[in-house]
């Protein structure tokens, strides 16, 4: 793959750079293959896979080959997420920053198609997780990965980073992966290579300043705000770090590499900010960079604007639920339109606050609607964390589970009414058993088409 002429004379004094080696592996057509495994889902094991553990990331691992994740049913169960190894150093940054998790308000602003999100959900499983996306496709791209994921303490948003203003001071970590130029998913997406050229480089740059001046007032004083790019070109990494460092009140944090991960410490030109740059070249991943940052200045604190009254249940619809499926105190039933949704008690007045601001796409976890006597179960209450004792279960095996996923008939035994289809002892979904047929409540819009 032949890499633009103009990008290697933009890098030649950039840190880290090597033309030679950088050149050789991008005509390699070599392919990094990389899982992070769901910590709660699927334990942390190699057993059905062969490869290494990725240093930076405790539940990372390199595959040594890549095999169909699309006919892998545990794949659409949420058990793991293929990622690229070096985004996954958000994961080592964050551990280092940010230690205490509880309570955490955190926001992950260009979150399609989720990646950093799930990263994310697993980090703060007890703090609260506003996973958002500007464009509409992308936004329900990220409302399936992250229902696979099942966290109950998610919400995905679907706004431009100027709609979260009037929250001013409200997140304690923000993480802005920003729409970038793309050199470093060359290898990945060769396709990339025909839309990049040093004005698009610019463009970017210009774009990554306008979004990080809308959502830095929304971080609290003494947040993080974690900057990232899939870029090589210093316009979109350094640069900005510089842009944030000096005029934009953030003091930069280093993040401790051991000198064996191949990753490139750089500092910025005119304010020596720390940033983080992976060359496939030196390590096994994609081009990407990082950067951490301290928020040091303090805007004024709005009122949060307006806040919604979340619709909540009556009496009956109450203990219809209940009956259903019982929940722990702390959980509580609100209602989105005919559907009943559920969260932990302590963010419910967050919901009613980013209600007020924001098109909320996805908040905690859809339980079901109540239809008459009968409650039909959602399908993201399939794919959470909740407790599920209490509902029928069948085990199906691996061609059972993709009948299943391909919401093909299927024939087998189960006991009359709603049962969760369980694949190695991972939920994938809903049937229904009835006297004479057994209905596939797999959604249509997620189904395997590949044979």
């Amino acid at each position: 793959m032949p890499v633009p002429h103009d990008l290697i004379q933009s890098l030649q004094h950039v840190a880290g750079f090597n033309e030679s080696t950088f050149k050789q592996v991008h005509a390699s057509g070599e392919q990094v293959t990389a899982i992070r495994f769901h910590p709660v889902k699927q334990p942390w094991t190699t057993e059905r896979w062969t490869g290494e553990h990725i240093p930076w990331c405790l539940l990372g691992f390199y595959l040594s080959e890549r095999p169909s994740f699309t006919l892998d049913p545990s794949f659409h169960a949420g058990a793991y997420y293929v990622q690229d190894a070096s985004s996954m150093f958000l994961w080592q940054a964050l551990q280092q920053l940010v230690p205490e998790t509880a309570g955490k308000k955190v926001l992950d602003l260009c979150a399609a198609p989720g990646g950093k999100s799930t990263l994310l959900a697993s980090y703060f499983p007890d703090g609260l997780l506003v996973s958002n996306e500007v464009i509409k496709s992308r936004a329900a791209i990220l409302v399936e990965n992250m229902t696979k994921w099942g966290n109950d303490n998610v919400v995905v948003t679907n706004n431009d980073p100027a709609h979260f203003q009037s929250l001013g001071n409200y997140f304690d970590v923000i993480v802005v992966d920003a729409p970038c130029s793309g050199s470093g998913l060359f290898r990945k997406d060769p396709a990339a290579v025909h839309e990049w050229s040093l004005d698009h480089v610019q463009l970017c740059s210009q774009r990554q300043q306008r979004i990080l001046s809308d959502i830095l007032p929304v971080l609290k004083e003494e947040g993080i705000l974690i900057y990232a790019t899939c870029s090589y070109s210093k316009e979109e990494d350094e640069m900005i770090a510089d842009w944030l460092t000096g005029e934009m009140g953030m003091e930069s944090l280093p993040v401790q590499i051991d000198d064996t991960w191949g990753i490139v410490n750089s500092f910025s030109e005119k304010q020596g900010a720390a940033g983080y740059r992976f060359y496939p070249d030196r390590l096994k991943g994609e081009g990407f960079f990082l950067a951490a940052f301290k928020k040091k200045t303090t805007d004024a604190v709005g009122s949060y604007g307006k806040t919604v009254t979340i619709a909540r249940p009556g009496k009956q619809e109450t203990a219809q639920l209940l009956s259903f499926m019982p929940l722990a105190n702390e959980y509580k039933v609100f209602k989105q339109a005919d559907q009943f949704r559920v969260i932990q008690q302590k963010w419910m007045e967050d919901i009613a606050v980013l209600a007020g601001s924001l098109y909320i796409r996805k908040a905690g976890v859809e339980i079901g609607a109540i239809k008459g006597k009968d409650i039909v179960p959602s399908h993201e209450l399939a794919m959470s964390l909740l407790p599920k004792e209490s509902f029928s279960q069948v085990s199906i095996d691996k061609e059972q589970a993709l009948q299943y996923l391909r919401r093909q008939d299927i024939s087998l035994q189960a006991p009359k009414g709603w049962n969760l289809m369980m694949y190695d002892n991972l939920p994938l979904g809903w049937i229904k058993a009835l006297p004479n047929r057994i209905n596939n409540y797999y959604p249509q819009e997620w189904r395997i088409l590949k044979k």
